[in-house]
């Protein structure tokens, strides 16, 4: 935000403050007590922090205070196969390939589009069809790879988008362009935009939840840097939190030997003074994002051990996400917890699954990456029906683009590599408001280019904060002089999706 600007704005909050009798330091106490002391002012009940038996919990509203209009999701579960899923061996069936094995693509295909220096320098560009089987599946009849047995038994909930495409060729631009949606790093998140517009729906609970999974796959696989789920310039409270398996679920969550809760209280009790004084005196936004940060820290010593607890999940629940479940941070475990952080209203839910960049030996890394993630994928998506959580949560898997046609490197009917293609790949959702068994868009013969119902990366965002209540257009920050949005300048929301 232009500082003059905030400066503005800032001493005209302490002028309307200064005409109450407690001025900021009722301001920064109130943003601390929130919905409770909302509540305890408009009706008789129990005192501010309490909440009466049975109650809901209070929420923290958003910037928009509402939705635009009425929502059909509640909350978004993102799981991101960070990398690139090949299309054509698992969801972008092209039978015909089988008979141009090894043949050049052609030229009229290709037409001089942008290719990477991974593959520029091949003397050839040649087909390399699927080696993995597909059949039709639902009542819909999807084709489906053999390397996904378990999401057949949900496609019938699945809408599958054949026809999305990006303009990012390389990983880190294309992975920042469909999580923030600019391929140039320092815009808001997804799930921080969320956030920001709607706030949470939990007090206990970060609105933003972030879980990285371990991965199968016998190479190296790339980055990902905490803008994927960063505020850019929106508040830092709407971050993603990232949750871990392995000491303290959040960094410093437990409190040091020989303090107390009643110690923790008197601390931050404390701390939040000074802030507010520092916030009186400098008008730095930060500082009422760190009180409440802080505040939320204190409140997540209670959630997060409950959360984290496993032991009161059916052994039958257990064995409906598979064998990986009851090891933590395997995505089978993430896709469980995901559904626990779903009954607890948390608004974006992001899994990461890396190691889908692959440019040899796919035969050999694929059939991992995808053993990894099919029955818990599947079983996410169940567990949620089963629980009355589908209708109102959009689960979303998909990568950051599809793999190539043609072949990088060796070439033989058992084994072959794909380069990194952003012209068309697939993605599904589920629930949340989107039409299930539904197959949208088509490719052409050698799933290179889209040539029907083409989704961009903006179309997506667009459509995933409409379903939310959310006007993508009228969801605005305004930043050095302008206005900013997921969407940018672009997207449409894809109402042929929609129920």
């Amino acid at each position: 935000m232009d500082p003059r600007r905030e400066h503005d704005l800032l001493m005209t909050r302490r002028q309307l403050f200064g005409k109450t009798a407690c001025g900021v330091g009722a301001a920064a106490l109130g943003s601390l007590l929130g919905a409770d002391l909302a509540a305890a002012l408009a009706s008789p009940g129990p005192s501010p922090g309490t909440a009466a038996p049975g109650s809901p919990l209070p929420t923290a509203g958003g910037a928009l205070g509402a939705p635009h209009f009425a929502p059909k999701a509640k909350r978004v579960i993102y799981l991101f196969m960070s990398g690139g899923p090949a299309q054509h061996d698992m969801w972008d069936y092209k039978p015909n390939l089988t008979d141009r094995f090894d043949e050049d693509l052609p030229d009229s295909i290709r037409n001089g589009q942008r290719i990477t220096t991974m593959t520029s320098g091949q003397a050839r560009f040649p087909v390399a069809p699927s080696k993995y089987k597909f059949a039709q599946h639902g009542q819909a009849g999807t084709w489906v790879s053999e390397l996904l047995p378990h999401t057949t038994q949900v496609v019938d909930d699945l809408c599958v988008v054949r026809s999305m495409h990006t303009e990012a060729i390389n990983h880190d631009p294309a992975m920042t362009f469909i999580q923030t949606g600019h391929q140039q790093p320092g815009r808001p998140s997804m799930g921080a935009w969320v956030s920001y517009g709607l706030g949470s729906l939990n007090q206990d609970l970060p609105a933003f939840v972030v879980l990285h999974s371990k991965w199968s796959a016998r190479r190296d696989a790339q980055a990902l840097f905490s803008r994927m789920w960063g505020t850019g310039f929106l508040p830092s409270e709407h971050q993603g939190v990232q949750l871990r398996t392995t000491g303290d679920p959040v960094l410093y969550l437990s409190d040091p030997p020989g303090v107390d809760r009643a110690d923790r209280r008197r601390v931050l009790d404390g701390v939040a003074e000074l802030n507010a004084m520092q916030h009186e005196h400098f008008g730095d936004p930060e500082i009422n994002a760190r009180i409440a940060q802080y505040e939320m820290a204190y409140r997540m010593q209670a959630s997060v051990p409950d959360l984290m607890d496993l032991s009161g999940e059916s052994e039958q629940t257990l064995d409906l996400y598979g064998p990986d479940a009851r090891t933590p941070g395997t995505f089978a475990a993430n896709c469980l917890l995901a559904r626990r952080l779903a009954e607890r209203d948390v608004r974006t839910i992001q899994i990461y699954h890396r190691g889908w960049d692959q440019h040899g030996d796919l035969a050999g890394d694929l059939p991992l990456q995808c053993k990894d993630i099919d029955q818990a994928s599947a079983a996410l998506v169940t567990d949620l029906k089963q629980r009355g959580l589908l209708d109102d949560t959009l689960v979303i898997w998909g990568g950051e683009f599809g793999r190539t046609v043609y072949c990088q490197g060796a070439l033989s009917r058992d084994n072959y590599g794909r380069d990194h293609h952003p012209r068309c790949f697939t993605i599904w959702m589920a629930g949340g408001g989107v039409k299930p068994g539904l197959v949208y868009g088509a490719t052409d013969d050698y799933s290179y280019n889209v040539t029907e119902n083409p989704v961009h990366i903006h179309d997506l965002n667009a459509t995933i904060l409409h379903l939310l209540g959310i006007d993508h257009e009228r969801l605005t920050y305004r930043y050095q002089g302008r206005r900013f949005r997921l969407t940018d300048v672009h997207g449409n929301v894809m109402h042929d999706l929609l129920k």
